[in-house]
Order: C-alpha cells, then structure tokens, then sequence
C-alpha cells in the first residue's frame, strides 16, 4: 500500500493535544514548509488540531508569516520547546505576552534529546549548561512566568554537578528529505544538511506516534539506492510530494551546498573592509593549521570569508553544527550549510563531537558581555533570539573567541589609512555590569581552563582568572574616548594595551597564509 497522500490528507492524521517535532533551519533548509502550510489552513478552517506541543531545534522562519509562524494562531499551541526563537518574532510575541508555555533549551541538547526518547532513556545527561539560563538555579530555560514545568534537573554524579534534561513523548513528525518512494523510504540526495530528522522520526515512531514526511520527488519502491536512505520506510507513516520544494531560500538547487560540485573558492567576492571585516580578520588571526574549527551566526561567519579570501580554509576544517565538515561555511540567511563541504554527517552525531571537546576553537556572537566575561546572545528585553548551538559549542571548546561590534545601535565607522574612525557611536552599550541572559558563563570558563577572546573592531579583551584585560587596541581609536567611557565597568590593563595589527585596517590581503 503506497504511503503516498496529499499535504491536506496527512495533517489530518494530526490530533488535538499531540506533541510535534518538526526539523528546519533558517533559510528554508530542511523546512517541510508545505506541511507547515496545509496544517495552517486545517486549524483556521477547522479551529483544529488544538492545544499541540512543538519542539524545534534550530530557528525556523522568514520574520514574518512562515516557519513556525504558521503556529501562531491562539488555541494551536499551548506549549513550544524551542533551541532557537529568532526566526519568529511573532511566536516571541506569543511567548512575552504569556499566550504559550515557552522554553528556550541548547540546540544540541534538543537534536540529543530525540535519540533518548527514542531509546526510551532517562534523558540527556550533560555537563552543557551549567552557572547559563538554562541551569534550573537561573531559570532552567523557562521564558515567562506561565512555563512551570520543570524540564530541567540539578544532580549529583561521581562528586560533580551534571544537568539532566528530562524526556517527553513526542507523537507527530513533519519532517523533509528529497525522495520518497511508494514504502516510505527517503532519500536527502539534494538537500544541504542533514540535521536531526533521522532522529525525530525514530521518537516519534517509537512514541507511537505519526512520521509525515515532505520530499520533492516520488519514487517507485524499490527503485533508491539503499545507501541514499537516510531515513528507512518503516519509520515514515505519510510521504507528501511537493514539487516547488526548494534547496534553500536562495533558489531550488546549488550542486555545491551538496557537495556534487566544488566550486571555485577565489569566484567568492571578497569582503569590503568595513568594522565587520575588521572583526573577521582579526578572529582569523586566531586560526591554526591543522585545528578543527566551528563559526556561528552574524558576525563570526565572515572568518569563513577572510579565510577563503587569504587562501587558508584548506589549511584548517570549518564545521557547522547542523552537521557539516570543511568547505566553506554559507553566510547570512542559509547559514547551516556550506559550499565544497567534505563530509555531512546528521546533527546529533555533530554534537557528540562537540560535547566531547573536539573543537579546537569556535568564533561566536556577541551581543552583550560583562566584567565576569558573561556573554549574551539570548534575550535582549522583549527580544528572544535563543541560544541555537551557541551553549553546546561554545562550553565545549578548547578556544572560545566571541565577535561582535563595540557598541550597537546605529554604530558608523569607517576604515582609512590603516586606521579606524568612528563616525557615529552606537546608542547601546554592549560591555555592561551585568549581561541580561547569561548564555555563555565566565565562571564556568574559569573552572574549566578555557580561552577566551573577545574581539571587536576597536578593541580585543580576554578573559583571566580576575576578570577581562584589555590587550588590543585599533590604530585611531581613543582609549578614554571610545573604549572606557563606552563600557560600563573598567576592565583590567596589567599593562599598556598593545595596537593591533595594522594590516587589518589595510585593504590589501594580510598574509595570513605565510
């Protein structure tokens, strides 16, 4: 019997009170955004299924209606698990106005969390998180104040203080591949990223539950090649074609997100020498040869650029949490893929790498840091953006160097003569006394021996046993004038800062390959 049926005949498989895990990533990756739409049009229509639970690891959405935008309807969702919220402000809205229960937990751990249910296991049990939000003594990834439940656990193991995050049924999966066949067999031939859908369909199997899966092509049984089923038939319930699927937001197929092609790395346009490329090429400075990296989103994605454009990615292995391994790292909306990747393996077996301390060293965000070298990324006022990946990478890694402008806010700079001149100061402080959501903890760090950078276009700080030091400083910045009187605590100067390195502030390439 074919699994084959249409968008609207598979969500109807969905019941009140189900709990829903769906796979994506920002930019269309993997988003079964046709089921999204169909199961939309059933409740507006039917005021059903009501009362869900979702569960999304990564951000999922436009900012405006898509993605996980199409849950928000009053009714639908009572409950929303979330590892990254930046992609809807208006299930953020949801979540501030107390409408849903809300939870923002590490990315990670939620891809990890799948397999346990799966298992039937206690749960994920995890060092990641600790002395951050989600530590139950902070507040144990809870948004607001009608989320009671605790999902998150303290405990005591072997004489250390470990987090357990609990497990919960989940009984729906829309999820995406490529091609399905009659049996249900899926094959992510086209797709750029893997993600954790193997692991959600196996939960929600195991659960009892439905496994919907979207593809853009269908097959007869037994026509895939059994090494390009990613996810076997009988995990799938319902396979939905939907021909317009895209690759990604940016057009419906790129051979080199997928590795069929290698394209050439110098056609990349270089960077133009603005404070965001100044950041970049400083971080890069960081790199080593030979060390395996990770870069987050914004800022930290422009490393993948300089990098290509002074000839050393082949010198060093880029990976992205959502599951990539070399090549160069996609930046802005699609990033979670990469071009000429070598090696895509699934999510969760990302993670397990990271936990373990395979990174030699990531390049992160930074939005808001303070004296104890607390970093935030996570929540700004009414702004939840979520943590995504950034606890897992960033707790794990042997080298931590966050980037990110001095100030925020309307901030205009422009780089000249070897020198940098700030044109007009951002209104917003991002060096405070105190940061709002502690994401990345400078205790924790401090007890575990980590290095940490903090690099941004007028100044690098790093973080010692007693607090941070200012060691760098850019050629024509002012160190009364644009670096102490805009931070809101005086950080430690041993010693006279040093400049840095002039070549950063030079348009031509800095050499960095020799």
């Amino acid at each position: 019997m074919s699994k084959f049926m249409s968008a609207e005949e598979a969500v109807k498989l969905i019941k009140d009170g189900d709990s829903v895990a769906v796979s994506g990533n920002g930019g269309g990756i993997m988003e079964p955004n046709a089921l999204f739409e169909a199961l939309e049009r059933r409740f507006l229509n039917e005021k059903k299924p009501r009362d869900l639970t979702l569960t999304h690891s990564a951000g999922i959405g436009d900012k405006d209606q898509g993605g996980i935008s199409r849950f928000v309807h009053e009714g639908m969702v009572k409950r929303v698990v979330g590892g990254h919220w930046g992609w809807s402000p208006k299930m953020q809205q949801m979540a501030n106005e107390n409408q849903i229960e809300a939870y923002n937990l590490p990315q990670g751990i939620i891809t990890l969390q799948y397999r346990e249910i799966a298992a039937k296991r206690v749960g994920v049990v995890t060092q990641t998180g600790l002395k951050t939000f989600v530590d139950p003594r902070i507040s144990g990834g809870k948004l607001n104040d009608v989320t009671r439940e605790d999902l998150v656990e303290l405990i005591q193991m072997d004489g250390q203080e470990w987090l357990r995050y609990k497990t919960y049924p989940v009984t729906v999966a829309l999820i995406r591949g490529s091609i399905g066949d009659e049996e249900g067999n899926i094959s992510l031939a086209y797709e750029p990223a893997y993600l954790e859908s193997m692991a959600i369909a196996q939960a929600v199997h195991n659960c009892g539950g439905i496994v919907i899966c979207q593809v853009k092509f269908a097959a007869k049984a037994g026509t895939l090649n059994p090494k390009d089923v990613r996810i076997p038939g009988i995990l799938v319930d319902a396979v939905v074609v939907n021909p317009g699927q895209q690759q990604t937001i940016e057009g419906e197929f790129n051979p080199a997100l997928t590795g069929d092609v290698k394209m050439p790395v110098e056609s990349m346009d270089p960077m133009v020498l603005d404070q965001r490329k100044v950041v970049a090429r400083r971080a890069a400075m960081e790199l080593a040869g030979g060390s395996v990296i990770n870069l987050g989103f914004g800022m930290p994605d422009g490393v993948a650029r300089v990098a290509a454009e002074e000839g050393i990615s082949g010198y060093i292995k880029m990976t992205i949490e959502q599951g990539i391994i070399g090549g160069v790292p996609a930046g802005g909306a699609i990033f979670g893929v990469a071009y000429n990747s070598e090696a895509m393996i699934d999510g969760p077996s990302q993670f397990d790498f990271y936990s373990g301390g395979g990174l030699d060293l990531t390049c992160l965000g930074l939005a808001q840091a303070d004296s104890r070298g607390n970093v935030n990324v996570s929540k700004f006022g009414p702004t939840i953006a979520g943590c995504g990946g950034f606890i897992d990478i960033s707790q794990t890694a042997k080298k931590c160097v966050f980037c990110g402008t001095f100030t925020a806010g309307g901030l205009k700079t422009e780089i000249r003569d070897g020198k940098l001149n700030i044109l007009k100061e951002g209104r917003h402080k991002k060096f405070l006394k105190d940061v709002e959501h502690i994401t990345f903890s400078g205790d924790y760090a401090r007890e575990t021996n980590q290095s940490v950078l903090y690099v941004t276009e007028r100044a690098v700080f790093e973080m010692t046993g007693e607090g941070l030091v200012l060691k760098e400083i850019a050629p024509g910045a002012d160190l009364q004038k644009d670096i102490l009187d805009q931070m809101d605590f005086v950080p430690l100067m041993p010693e006279q800062p040093s400049l840095m390195d002039e070549r950063i502030f030079r348009p031509e390439r800095m050499g960095l390959s020799e």
